[in-house]
């Protein structure tokens, strides 16, 4: 979706005309742009922030404060994510295969996005075509379907299994469609729970978005989804903090998309590998945990509408790059029409993993919405998101993800929409075991 390096003038790309910048530019090479009125890092105004708290420690709380969060969410890249006993994470390993990545050209480095694979349970084939072999045509009901998926009577193509999908598994749900405009889905998913160490309950979900500019951006989703969601299956049970748990699945989803790329005829991986963004959370503990890298997103409403809802992500965007550099304000960049050219991706041409996670800890019950961002186009902040998501939501999950998915159909369905909901509960004050 965009260019990823990252510069001293804090500007991956020319605020002019959107072309990539190299570290030692005074002026933009393609426009002319004076960078050096850029505000140096720190001295812009500050970026939107969800102002909600201190850090949380682990497995003990801070003190809660009033409000529906206690914890300040992290910039991309302000903080790397902690442990238990609040050292910075271990680095990212370095991404494995038969190849040694080259730096990529900057002016290669370019991805935008044209606006699941769910686990194996969630594809498995239609009951009645199990039983009974291939199923009957959806338009005709006469004709059987041959194996080009398309009917043998009335010719009518037929959905793909990844047109839409649908999973509950524990409580936590997600539905994934391939939307009204785009010819195949590019998004994956996968939601599971688990239990930690001490045997109490853990719910995730992961939710990736295939980089349609990119070569296989399908398989690249649905590579990342099913090893993150792999990687937080195994660490959790272990005692693994859930935040170095997210840290380590998204680093998982990073090598198993990496995998993915082939060498290009000079021996160098390919340009335009395969891509995707991924953003996942963790509810444990009393704990919520997220972990993202692009423009998915994750949102946080509670159960009280009257408490405040909030965004939990902050997107690896060029509009979140011209806000944070205090070029433009929210409103002014995400009308532009770069605002979604990504700046952040899995991906063997990526420039550098960088996972962004951040832990919360709300003081009252709600749910997580996990997403891409063909829900949120149509339901952008916050109160927006409170606003479509059903009052039961945490109740109904499954439910609350189909009318979530239905809200961007209704809205004009120009990408693909995937949204997972994870449920957070606090049970009501002095309950406890008889």
């Amino acid at each position: 979706m965009s260019q990823k390096p990252k510069q001293s003038h804090g500007l991956a790309v020319c605020p002019g005309c959107a072309e990539p910048l190299d570290s030692g530019d005074r002026f933009c090479g393609a426009c002319g742009y004076d960078l050096s009125a850029v505000p140096a890092a720190g001295e812009g105004p500050d970026r939107p922030t969800v102002a909600i708290g201190t850090p949380v420690n682990w497995p003990d709380a801070p003190p809660r404060e009033p409000g529906s969060l206690s914890t300040m969410t992290q910039h991309p890249g302000d903080l790397p994510g902690t442990d238990s006993g609040g050292h910075d994470l271990p680095p990212a390993a370095a991404p494995t295969g038969d190849f040694e990545l080259a730096a990529p050209d900057p002016r290669a480095a370019v991805r935008v996005d044209d606006p699941v694979v769910a686990p194996a349970a969630a594809q498995a084939p239609a009951p009645e075509e199990a039983a009974h072999g291939p199923a009957l045509c959806v338009a005709c009901r006469a004709g059987r379907v041959d194996t080009d998926g398309y009917c043998e009577n009335c010719g009518h193509a037929q959905p793909r299994e990844r047109d839409h999908m649908e999973r509950e598994l524990g409580g936590v749900a997600a539905v994934s469609d391939r939307g009204l405009r785009h010819h195949r889905n590019e998004d994956a998913f996968a939601v599971s729970s688990t239990t930690l160490a001490d045997g109490s309950p853990a719910t995730l979900a992961v939710v990736c978005d295939g980089v349609s500019s990119a070569t296989r951006p399908d398989e690249a989703s649905a590579a990342a989804a099913e090893a993150a969601g792999a990687a937080l299956l195994a660490a959790l049970p272990r005692g693994t903090h859930p935040q170095q748990a997210m840290h380590e699945a998204i680093v998982a989803a990073s090598r198993a998309v990496n995998s993915l790329a082939e060498k290009a005829a000079d021996g160098e991986p390919q340009r335009n590998a395969p891509a995707c963004t991924i953003v996942g959370s963790v509810v444990a503990d009393g704990l919520l945990v997220v972990g993202w890298v692009g423009d998915s997103r994750a949102y946080w409403v509670p159960d009280d509408r009257a408490a405040p809802a909030a965004r939990l992500t902050e997107d690896d965007s060029w509009a979140a790059q011209m806000v944070a550099a205090g070029l433009m304000n929210e409103a002014e960049a995400y009308a532009d029409e770069r605002a979604h050219a990504i700046t952040g991706w899995l991906g063997a041409d990526a420039y550098e993993l960088d996972p962004h996670t951040a832990a919360f800890k709300p003081d009252r019950s709600g749910v997580v919405v996990v997403c891409t961002d063909g829900l949120w186009n149509y339901a952008e902040g916050p109160e927006d998101m409170a606003r479509v998501v059903p009052a039961d939501a945490a109740d109904r999950p499954l439910h609350s993800a189909r009318v979530l998915v239905g809200h961007a159909l209704d809205g004009g369905g120009h990408d693909n929409v995937t949204v997972a909901l994870v449920p957070f509960a606090v049970p009501p004050q002095g309950a406890g075991p008889a």
